[in-house]
């Protein structure tokens, strides 16, 4: 063998595989994402242990668990993701997000104009997913129905900006998530990047996404619909329809989520924080990154500073900040005990993501140890085209994104797998693996866009109050155009080295304008 692992000699070389193929596999089983990640890391811990269960069942918890909260990068993660979604939670209560709804719904006069508004509105409330399903579903289900938009076409609108925008926005509670399994893969690589710079990095690649969000739009300035979408917004427009016959509309989310509508909308507290954390954390790496540079007798570039400065710092001090802000505003609303009742109810909704951040640290940290990358390389690495892995990534992200319903969870499992690879496939080759990294990132919301169990597909339906089935029914071809469009002309054309991700961008751009013209059939007006 090329390499040597620090398992007991009489262990098969092909046993590094079994902890990350056993989370992969009770995940699209279980559809449990953190009973499939502990047991990996059970397994993992087992082999690492020499083959003693009780010893790799110990180790889980006080080597490898306390191992990844130990680490100052990962806790710097987690108190970030924590702080952020404190905010988060403030600015919603506080009517935040209702006032920005309120900012945007005002011109929404006509069809083309409250699909336009409800468009606009899920790209403002970037910050969270949720709270993005949750707000722009509620706010915009009673405009769309008077202006007979059906619940299908506003569920989807609602579902096509959450995930997407959440994903490629620099401040959200999604870029902890992101920025940490990129670090902590690009460390043990060996790769010297900061992990928010490759984040940044990895936007042009990041081709479902802004493709989605281009879809979106382009359907609503076209006033054109295909598919089982079509036939919805014919028999809205044509019937005043909002739901299909027999159709079981889901509750309002906005009742389990406990929002009080005595609570006045004030889309500066939503505005002020965000604003707040991105200023915060701009200003902080450049003062981070200038004062490494001039100590190291550098010279003053933006790409030197922003390579030199420390994002998690820079990070940790912009959520403070924006959560102090949030809470300083709430205050007017909510009172100062709310207000903190609301900022702890937004930490608690980031528990879940924390856990799965540690169990995913703990399995990539045994897949190390294990040497899982190197028996990948060694036997994938001759047949396999450096040039194929972001296709290929995509579409397994894709399918174990569907088969588990979250985004997070896909990412937590691949991440230890994809990046060693494509660090050993083609070594120094950027492209390559900022093309793998996108294509897990990215493939990940395409999947939850398709899954029918994905939490936030789950959640536009019932913020939207469309049957849950007729969502899935009528954004499933939607989502597969889209995916297909981003595969062919953007992970095959520039992990192939065809061209640059932004003109893949642009190719996928004018393929998503076409099809939507020549396929989709204009809606005829309402009387």
């Amino acid at each position: 063998m090329l390499y040597t692992r620090p398992v007991p000699a009489h262990f098969p070389d092909w046993l590094a595989l079994l902890p990350p193929l056993l989370a992969i596999g009770l995940a699209l089983v279980l559809r449990e994402v953190i009973v499939a990640l502990f047991a990996g890391v059970l397994v993992g811990a087992t082999l690492a242990a020499g083959g003693n269960p009780l010893a790799g069942a110990l180790r889980s918890v006080d080597t490898y668990a306390v191992g990844a909260v130990a680490d100052s990068d990962h806790a710097a993660i987690l108190v970030f993701s924590l702080l952020l979604g404190g905010m988060a939670g403030v600015v919603t209560r506080s009517g935040g997000a209702a006032g920005l709804a309120g900012w945007v719904t005002r011109r929404a006069t006509d069809a083309k104009r409250g699909q336009l508004a409800t468009w606009g509105l899920g790209l403002l409330i970037f910050f969270d997913d949720y709270a993005n399903s949750l707000l722009v579903g509620a706010s915009m289900r009673p405009i769309t129905d008077r202006l007979r938009i059906s619940r299908e076409k506003l569920a989807f609108l609602v579902d096509a900006t959450a995930a997407p925008v959440a994903s490629l926005a620099l401040v959200s509670s999604w870029v902890g998530v992101e920025v940490a399994y990129i670090g902590d893969e690009l460390e043990s690589a060996g790769v010297d990047l900061d992990a928010y710079v490759a984040f940044l990095r990895t936007l042009p690649y990041r081709f479902y996404p802004w493709l989605m969000l281009l879809f979106g739009l382009v359907l609503v300035l076209f006033g054109r619909d295909f598919g089982p979408m079509g036939a919805a917004e014919r028999r809205a427009r044509l019937e005043g329809k909002l739901l299909r016959d027999g159709a079981r509309p889901a509750s309002d989310f906005a009742e389990s989520e406990g929002l009080d509508d005595s609570v006045p909308p004030r889309g500066a507290n939503a505005l002020v924080p965000v604003i707040t954390v991105v200023l915060v954390v701009l200003v902080g790496m450049v003062l981070d990154g200038r004062a490494k540079v001039l100590a190291e007798g550098g010279e003053l570039t933006a790409r030197a500073i922003f390579g030199a400065a420390s994002s998690t710092s820079a990070l940790l001090w912009g959520s403070a900040t924006g959560g102090f802000v949030a809470v300083a505003l709430g205050r007017r609303t909510l009172g100062t005990r709310g207000a903190l009742e609301a900022w702890l109810a937004g930490l608690r909704s980031m528990l879940l993501a924390c856990v799965i951040l540690v169990l995913a640290w703990s399995l990539g940290a045994l897949c190390r140890e294990l040497g899982t990358a190197e028996v990948v390389i060694q036997t994938i690495g001759d047949g396999l085209a450096p040039g194929l892995l972001p296709a290929l990534v995509f579409v397994v992200a894709a399918l174990v994104s569907f088969a588990t319903g979250t985004s997070w969870g896909t990412m937590a499992i691949l991440f230890p797998l994809v990046v060693p690879l494509a660090a050993g496939l083609a070594p120094g080759d950027e492209a390559i693996l900022l093309g793998g990294i996108s294509s897990i990132l990215a493939g990940s919301v395409w999947g939850d866009h398709c899954s029918p169990i994905s939490d936030t597909t789950i959640m536009s339906s019932m913020a939207s109050s469309c049957d849950h089935v007729d969502h899935v029914r009528t954004q499933l071809p939607y989502a597969l155009t889209v995916g297909f469009v981003a595969l062919v002309f953007g992970e095959l054309g520039t992990g192939l080295g065809l061209y640059p991700p932004y003109v893949g961008l642009a190719l996928g751009a004018v393929v998503i304008v076409l099809v939507v013209r020549f396929v989709g059939k204009p809606i005829t007006p309402a009387p």
